[in-house]
């Protein structure tokens, strides 16, 4: 454990930090998974706004250094590619 009040300082503000990171990692998990299933529920519209919800939170979790901002931008490039396709057939 440790010893100093600094680095019990550090120990606090790791957790808040660790807690933050993983809750908006969660919310990029989560809205990435229901792009998918509105992806491949064939609906465009519901497709549209799924991956504009995706692609916030992604962009927001960039911003905030949680992911890096290439991660993201692959995040959105790969999900636009499946996107692309259910598009064209509605």
């Amino acid at each position: 454990m440790a010893n100093t009040k600094s680095a019990l300082k550090r120990v606090r503000q790791t957790k808040v930090r660790t807690a933050q990171n993983r809750a908006i990692k969660s919310n990029v998990k989560t809205a990435r998974k229901s792009a998918l299933a509105a992806i491949s529920s064939g609906d465009a519209t519901a497709s549209q706004a799924a991956y504009n919800s995706f692609a916030s939170a992604a962009d927001k979790a960039a911003k905030r250094g949680t992911i890096h901002k290439r991660t993201a931008d692959r995040l959105k490039a790969r999900m636009a590619a499946k996107l692309k396709p259910a598009a064209a057939q509605a």
